[in-house]
């Protein structure tokens, strides 16, 4: 078992890392507390090819593998859960999908410039009344001669006024539940779609959320993604790589309050001696070093699997759950180590416990990832899709057989 980085992964590393300390971090509380996206760190991302880190080089990307997009976005969560978040629904949800179930007319005028970051995507799946129950929404798409008139809306889709590019989701079968679920590729500039920005989010405040809203648009049906009736499997898809991406943006939430939060515990002193010194303080750290290393492990895990071309959805559930938990802890027990300072907007610290927040609910609510891990451990559920094919340190697994249907 190696757990060496290669050259190239400590490059990756080490490029972002300085990425963040120089463009991201020095602008981060300000951007923050005035709401306000940076685009300029956006853009140097896509001069970093981050928007298409794992896309093959003939589509524009840089054909990196899923250890390094991995570390790229723990680096930048460390910074800005916003850019981040970019990265989930630009790279994850929407341009692995199109890589694999698009056709090739859509990945040359898509995929192309949004690995190169010429264009930016946003992912349409969740709506007022459909979240964790997909085969619930009710936008839909009906069919008439060479186009497909799509009538709905979407809510909490990041990056939703800024995307120009739209994966969105709908009924072309209304009966049929999730199995006459479809995608498409939207366009925000066409007639009939406008988009709204949400007010008053609990973190993320540096990011866009908005609802994307649709008016008799017409889709021409050679922007239909794989299959009428294809859509809940390429949205279960774009899901799997979407947590991942969540999940090692979580390990750098908790990288980045362990650091701070060490860095102050030696500084601070009170009764004549570092905060450091005290047991009560020491637990607090040491609860951060287990929540990092152990939400590393399953992220690389899941990296691993990925990069072997394994089915991972367990592994990937188990990380994202894990991870974003951890971060969360991570940031409450940030802001009791640095008291009052931690309460303030001043340290940067509260904005790690705000950003936190909202990783528990999208890509899976932490309620989904139990359900999904108890299913697959009482063999309710096949293992990720088939007899047995995890992680081969699950040593428990292959042993489990799926009841009969």
């Amino acid at each position: 078992m190696d757990f060496e980085l290669t050259e190239e992964q400590r490059l990756i590393q080490e490029t972002v890392r300085a990425f963040v300390d120089e463009r991201v971090l020095p602008n981060a509380i300000e951007n923050d507390i005035a709401h306000r996206l940076d685009t300029a760190a956006i853009e140097g991302m896509a001069e970093l090819g981050l928007l298409g880190i794992v896309i093959p080089e003939e589509y524009g990307g840089a054909g990196l593998d899923f250890v390094s997009e991995a570390l790229m976005c723990e680096e930048i969560e460390r910074g800005e859960a916003a850019l981040r978040t970019l990265i989930s629904v630009h790279v994850g949800l929407n341009s692995l999908a199109l890589l694999r179930y698009g056709s090739e007319d859509q990945k040359q005028r898509y995929l192309v410039p949004q690995a190169r970051g010429e264009k930016l995507a946003c992912f349409g799946l969740t709506e007022p009344g459909a979240g964790s129950d997909v085969a619930a929404m009710r936008a839909s798409a009906r069919r008439e001669g060479d186009t497909y008139v799509l009538d709905g809306q979407k809510n909490w889709i990041s990056y939703a006024s800024v995307a120009d590019h739209q994966l969105v989701f709908a009924k072309t079968d209304p009966s049929a539940r999730h199995k006459g679920i479809s995608a498409f590729v939207v366009e925000r500039s066409w007639p009939g779609v406008t988009t709204r920005d949400t007010d008053n989010k609990l973190g993320i405040w540096a990011g866009s959320t908005g609802e994307l809203f649709f008016e008799n648009v017409e889709v021409p049906a050679e922007n239909l993604v794989g299959e009428e009736g294809q859509g809940f499997e390429i949205a279960m898809y774009s899901l799997d790589q979407g947590r991942f991406t969540v999940a090692a943006g979580a390990c750098g939430v908790i990288r980045a309050c362990l650091e701070r939060s060490v860095g102050y515990a030696r500084e601070r002193e009170t009764f004549g001696q570092a905060i450091g010194r005290y047991q009560f303080v020491q637990d607090m750290i040491a609860k951060m070093v287990l929540g990092y290393e152990t939400s590393k492990l399953l992220v690389l895990q899941a990296a691993w699997m990925k990069d072997e071309g394994r089915r991972n959805t367990r592994e990937t559930s188990l990380a994202k759950w894990h991870a974003t938990e951890s971060a969360f802890e991570a940031a409450h027990l940030a802001i009791q180590v640095f008291g009052s300072y931690g309460y303030s907007g001043e340290y940067g610290i509260e904005r790690y416990f705000r950003n936190a927040r909202a990783p528990i609910i999208y890509e899976g609510t932490t309620q989904i990832h139990k359900l999904l891990q108890a299913e697959h451990a009482l063999g309710y559920r096949r293992l990720n899709g088939r007899d047995g094919d995890v992680s081969p340190v699950a040593s428990w697994a292959p042993a489990l057989a799926a009841l009969p249907a």
